[in-house]
């Protein structure tokens, strides 16, 4: 049977070439984009979602032109959890392409400039479940208060590694580069390199 399968697939490889797959593929990416467009706060021009793409609060999120996702990765604002309200804002800008399997999480601000660019894997979050309080960590992580540092902004021209975890209350300033793997707790200044975790500016 699996021999069966393999030759299947390779008839298939002539009848359907890698240009042609990957032609459906964008023609597919773009109607996924017209299914959300309505609902965005704003989605500019050639924006383009891959495979398992998931949203939520659309409303609260804007894209800038010619910026692309890649698969399986999650866009959430939450302007409600668990009965409290929050008020969610995310901007993206021009000509971005954030790799796959990302998961980018406000309740209340993620800024990002444009040309930004990243590995697979990422993490961007203004937020987190509960507190490190004594009483809070009796509670099922899933049942505490969504809570938030502060707002997440990144510069311009900034790129990021594989598997980046960004997290809440900090900024990055223009043109930094953060090495793969690395956990950022700490504001970044323009034109630098920061690796480790948490991350610190090796160059």
């Amino acid at each position: 049977m699996r021999d069966i399968l393999i030759f299947l697939g390779m008839v298939i490889s002539f009848i359907c070439p890698k240009k042609i797959k990957e032609t459906i593929s964008t023609g597919f990416s773009y109607i996924r984009v017209g299914y959300y467009k309505r609902r965005f706060g704003h989605l500019g021009r050639g924006v383009r979602f891959g495979k398992a793409f998931q949203c939520r609060g659309e409303e609260h999120i804007s894209i800038g032109d010619r910026s692309v996702f890649g698969r399986a990765g999650r866009l959430m604002a939450y302007d409600s959890y668990r009965g409290e309200q929050f008020h969610p804002v995310i901007k993206i800008g021009r000509d971005c392409s954030i790799g796959e399997r990302f998961h980018i999480t406000a309740i209340n601000g993620i800024t990002i400039g444009d040309n930004f660019l990243t590995g697979a894997g990422l993490l961007i979050t203004d937020n987190t479940h509960g507190t490190h309080d004594i009483g809070m960590l009796d509670v099922a992580p899933i049942e505490r208060p969504l809570t938030s540092k502060g707002k997440v902004t990144i510069g311009k021209n900034v790129w990021f590694g594989e598997n980046v975890s960004i997290m809440p209350g900090v900024s990055i300033g223009d043109g930094v580069i953060v090495a793969a793997g690395s956990v950022v707790t700490k504001d970044i200044p323009s034109y630098t390199t920061a690796a480790g975790v948490p991350a610190k500016v090796i160059i």
